[in-house]
């Protein structure tokens, strides 16, 4: 088959695509929320919070494209307020469960890294749209993760950030640490208390770098309270990571920030791009790791990044998508049986690539 080069209206084409099948088969009623996956299959009525992040950081990187008026605050908003379904004041510090709240559902365990995506979300919300309760939502998002920094010294690897608030849970993460010291550090450019930020982004920041590197220079996943690490690799890791760095450069002025977000950027694509191991990981994975490889690129002036994620995009749009309704239909090497239900986790990833090559010279901001 001959393929053309696509445009930058080709990359906007597919963006709304994507977008427009996303609110066709996934969007559940006017409170704003969606199903899980599609065809619904009658479990939950409403999606978890994972990826309702995912829908709501993709409906951020849609505002301010030069398309539509579907792309427009009343979306955001739309998505804003849904989230707020899933947020618990009964816990201290409250924070957001991974199922919706009563009287929509009965929530469900409150995962630290699902909170991070959130609050990393109200930040470019903010940003965009200067509204400062999305601000305030994310500091305390930001306070909700100190809650879970680990100060029990006798663990092996002490410090980091727990996986969960269960309390049989004695993991400590690299989709918490990095995260972390990524919103810490975005709180920190926004922040009257700057210190405070800087310090618990360094903080965090530190530990995963002290016990999560592995020898290629990539992050493993996490370690148990036993001292076991998890050595698997998974792109977000890296790319959390890699914008961790970036942030951490713009508030200090320390080229060792930057060169480390470079370094990053070179094994991550070094590893992935090698042998189709890109391929076999999740796209929500694979779309926040390009998402924060685009964060550098817009900092260092880079070429080559844009084409790994031009060619990765290009693929996966060929390869596992239906022109026709704008759905990722053929997951099979997704982790997906390629007959099951479409997710939203997916079909959120999937606007999300195709908005980052819709805008051909993206501003910091709307990618941090």
């Amino acid at each position: 088959m001959t393929r053309t080069t696509p445009t930058d209206s080709t990359y906007m084409h597919r963006t709304v695509a994507a977008r427009d099948g996303l609110r066709e088969h996934f969007y559940a009623d006017e409170k704003g929320l969606y199903r899980e996956k599609h065809p619904h299959q009658g479990e939950n009525d409403y999606s978890y919070l994972w990826p309702l992040s995912q829908v709501f950081a993709g409906t951020i990187d849609l505002l301010g494209l030069d398309s539509a008026e579907r792309f427009d605050e009343d979306n955001i908003r739309d998505c804003r307020r849904a989230v707020e379904a899933y947020w618990n004041e009964d816990i201290e510090p409250p924070g957001y469960d991974s199922y919706v709240r009563p009287p929509l559902g009965e929530g469900d365990d409150v995962f630290y890294d699902d909170n991070l995506w959130i609050g990393l979300s109200l930040v470019r919300f903010y940003r965009m749209t200067g509204d400062e309760d999305a601000l305030a939502r994310a500091e305390s998002v930001f306070e909700h993760t100190v809650n879970g920094w680990s100060d029990d010294d006798s663990l092996p690897r002490p410090g980091g950030v727990f996986w969960t608030r269960a309390d049989d849970n004695d993991d400590r993460n690299t989709v918490t640490g990095a995260p972390g010291a990524k919103l810490a550090a975005n709180l920190a450019e926004l922040s009257d208390d700057q210190e405070y930020y800087l310090t618990w982004a360094e903080r965090m920041h530190d530990w995963v770098e002290d016990s999560m590197r592995a020898p290629n220079g990539l992050y493993w996943d996490h370690v148990n309270g036993d001292g076991e690490v998890d050595k698997a690799q998974w792109t977000y890791n890296q790319g959390t990571m890699l914008g961790a760095n970036v942030h951490l450069y713009r508030l200090t002025g320390e080229n060792t920030y930057l060169r480390q977000a470079e370094r990053i950027a070179d094994a991550a694509l070094e590893h992935f791009w090698s042998a189709g191991r890109i391929y076999r990981q999740n796209l929500a994975f694979n779309a926040i790791f390009l998402k924060n490889l685009r964060l550098l690129q817009a900092v260092n002036g880079d070429p080559t990044y844009v084409d790994a994620v031009r060619e990765y995009v290009d693929e996966i749009w060929e390869t596992y998508v239906d022109p026709e309704t704008g759905l990722v239909v053929n997951h099979d090497m997704l982790y997906y049986d390629p007959d099951a239900p479409t997710p939203l986790l997916e079909q959120a990833s999937l606007v999300r690539l195709c908005a980052l090559l819709a805008d051909d010279d993206p501003e910091v901001e709307r990618l941090s």
